[in-house]
């Protein structure tokens, strides 16, 4: 059996990849120094019950007759797997390299980007195929809650038909690699890199397109973009779009919309669920699925872990966890939950110095232009920070108040914003933790849920 290894297996990138590699026949073994520090228990034990073998962050992973060490691409030289390859001659790879390959070795690729949103629509994607048969391979970030039930983490899907849906990251400018077959782009916003990047980044993507490129036509920066094949765009403003979704309404259990004067539902939050799921539906027309039952199948879609997820309600008050962490997701995030009825606290937590320095001004004015006098801000220290590093999350709580907006406040401990919450939040309120690669941060939600 041919071996292979992964470094930093607890990865939402790298796990698929592993799961898949383990369907393939290959003997897997993996190290995360999460595991090493006992965090992340329930991923290590997932992942081991479908076969992956997980050792030490030591360089006990690779052996001299390893085919190759895949790498995240913030994994550097001094890690002792990647000197456990150098010393056995073992190729180091990218995660990227990995799921292009297996990408590639399908007739009809789709490759789902986009600044946000493209976790949620490969995940739409894929369970819209699987529910109408079509045995489609789905690699993605983020794991869906209808198939949890499931063994392992159920962040893939795995057959050997002629489909499989990936999600494509702009953020280290791996999108570049792929040739996809159809190829989606829901939008392009200030996140990982600059604006300049991404559009570079996303233009060369487009002009790889097999056959057809979905554009968001609502965003100017997408709509800009073209195919050397077709151009297909989705709307939820503006009805020359190819396909277009009006009538949408907020209800109890999610958002409902219209298509053509058929009227769906979605069991999540959020206009821009909406787009995402015309993102998908667009997508499985291409592959000759009427859009009517793309869209009929989509209503039994519940989401995907920490994507604005609904973790409990207690007391009359909801909670919510999710991963955004750019000015545009947070807002629309905010947005989301605002359109249902009741006083909205958040906490946000920035992961990275970069993140405040980068975009810090940008989410206080998006902020400022969703949430009302009512509602309340609530700003973790930079899970990433560091003594050297000179910024803060204050200094967007700074920003927000100059906004005019009060009620928000820097609680740069965790137990402060627990004990703040537990204090303050009233029936009819909404919970929502935000932020990015911190695992805990769901968990917290939890908690709040459980304590309240």
């Amino acid at each position: 059996m041919k071996k292979i290894a992964f470094c930093a297996a607890a990865g939402n990138g790298i796990s698929p990849l592993e799961q898949i590699m383990i369907k393939k026949g290959y003997e897997v073994y993996g190290s995360d120094s999460s595991f090493d520090e006992g965090l992340n228990q329930d991923r290590k034990a997932a992942l081991e019950s479908v076969g992956l073998k997980i050792v030490p962050q030591d360089g006990s992973a690779v052996f001299p007759d390893t085919e190759c060490l895949y790498i995240s691409s913030i994994i550097n030289e001094e890690n002792p797997d990647i000197k456990a390859a150098r010393k056995y001659n073992v190729p180091v790879k990218k995660r990227s390299d990995l799921l292009e390959e297996i990408f590639s070795g399908y007739a009809k690729g789709i490759a789902v980007g986009g600044t946000a949103g493209k976790t949620t629509t490969t995940a739409m994607i894929g369970y819209i195929l699987d529910r109408l048969g079509q045995k489609p391979c789905m690699i993605n970030g983020g794991m869906l809650c209808n198939y949890e039930d499931r063994p392992g983490l159920p962040n893939y899907l795995y057959n050997e038909s002629d489909v499989c849906v990936i999600e494509a990251d702009e953020s280290d400018g791996s999108i570049q690699k792929y040739h996809p077959y159809i190829g989606i782009v829901n939008n392009i916003s200030h996140d990982h890199t600059s604006m300049e990047k991404l559009v570079e980044y996303f233009t060369n993507f487009a002009s790889h397109v097999q056959y057809a490129l979905i554009v968001n036509y609502d965003c100017p920066l997408t709509r800009s973009l073209t195919s050397p094949k077709k151009t297909f765009s989705f709307s939820i403003k503006d009805s020359h779009a190819d396909i277009f979704a009006y009538n949408i309404k907020a209800v109890e259990h999610g958002v409902e919309y219209s298509i053509d004067g058929k009227k769906f539902s979605l069991a999540l939050l959020g206009k821009f669920n909406v787009a995402n799921a015309l993102a998908a539906i667009s997508a499985c027309m291409m592959l000759g699925i009427d859009k009517f039952d793309a869209a009929k199948a989509l209503e039994g879609f519940t989401g995907v872990k920490v994507r604005l997820e609904k973790v409990g309600s207690a007391k009359g008050i909801t909670f919510y966890a999710d991963f955004a962490h750019n000015p545009t997701k947070i807002a629309a995030s905010a947005a989301a939950i605002k359109e249902h009825p009741g006083r909205l606290i958040m906490m946000y937590q920035p992961h990275t110095p970069f993140s405040v320095m980068n975009t810090g001004a940008e989410v206080a004015a998006e902020l400022s232009k969703v949430i009302s006098a009512e509602d309340i801000v609530l700003m973790q220290e930079i899970y990433e920070l560091t003594p050297k590093d000179s910024v803060s999350s204050n200094d967007i709580i700074t920003k927000i108040k100059a906004a005019g907006h009060q009620n928000a406040f820097f609680m740069p401990r965790r137990e402060e914003t627990r004990k703040f919450i537990l204090a303050n939040a009233k029936p009819g309120d909404r919970v929502v933790i935000m932020g990015a690669h911190d695992n805990s941060l769901p968990d917290f939600s939890r908690q709040l849920c459980k304590e309240i």
